[in-house]
């Protein structure tokens, strides 16, 4: 992928996740989009939480949801549950200085980078606005993990960078739909040192961007994270990137299963 000195390169939260992550993978994901295909059971999760998302967007909208509960259990038992925990967002009492949009969409340019975000839901008054994101996987992350995630710092970030919101009236807030029991949420407040912060980061990580950029055109790749590093555990490039245990103990330890991971089979 060539990049004009001309084109605004576009950037979400997912991508500069994983720019930080590993600027290598940032490069073959995106720039030379070598993608693997998903296994089975990781394709049936991302179906059915983008059924989910579609759901709550519909809902939103008043647009019928019968027909998508009909045919789906799963559904049917996420959306009473949620109902049951949060009925202020399902059946909301606002008047006409409330804004509320599902799916809301924002850009914001920063140096040569086109930044772009999704809200799920946004509500918004005269006095403060919310983001309200929905997960469909079971087990809420670590809360301070979920902190310095991108699309935590992102998603605020460029709401006060676009509205005429004070940081300190912005929150953001998670709900883990299929969480143990009935759905969580984690909420976050912002704050002017916050978005101070994240300006600062989100400048830092960017010029990063451009420099590698530029001997990307040279053809140089990006760099890599350490050996040992973790991160190439599971990454679908650890052999692309050289990252594959060398001795034979190694290779080894990696060649058998985890016992913790096989199943039981009944007879």
């Amino acid at each position: 992928m060539l990049i004009t000195p001309t084109q605004l390169l576009r950037l979400s939260q997912g991508h500069l996740n994983l720019l930080e992550t590993c600027p290598r993978k940032f490069q073959h994901t995106y720039l030379e989009q070598l993608n693997s295909p998903l296994d089975p059971e990781q394709e049936e999760r991302q179906t059915l939480g983008s059924r989910f998302h579609l759901l709550m967007q519909q809902q939103e909208m008043g647009l019928p949801i019968h027909y998508l509960l009909a045919t789906d259990t799963k559904l049917q038992s996420w959306m009473s549950a949620f109902a049951d925990a949060a009925p202020e967002i399902i059946q909301p009492t606002t008047d006409e200085q409330t804004f509320r949009e599902s799916e809301h969409y924002r850009t914001l340019q920063v140096q040569d980078y086109l930044l772009t975000v999704i809200y799920d839901l946004l509500i918004g008054d005269s006095q403060q606005a919310q983001i309200l994101d929905w997960k469909t996987y079971p087990k809420p992350p670590d809360k301070r993990k979920l902190a310095q995630n991108w699309q935590t710092r992102l998603y605020m970030y460029v709401l006060a960078e676009t509205s005429v919101y004070l940081p300190e009236n912005i929150s953001m807030t998670y709900w883990f739909i299929q969480s143990e029991g009935k759905p969580q949420n984690l909420k976050f407040t912002y704050s002017t040192s916050e978005h101070e912060k994240t300006d600062q980061k989100l400048h830092q990580l960017l010029n990063k961007l451009t420099n590698w950029l530029a001997l990307y055109q040279q053809n140089q790749p990006f760099p890599q994270v350490l050996v040992g590093n973790k991160a190439c555990d599971y990454c679908q490039f650890a052999m692309k990137c050289d990252r594959i245990p060398t001795t034979e103990e190694e290779n080894t330890q990696n060649s058998l299963p985890n016992l913790a991971n096989i199943q039981e089979v009944s007879i």
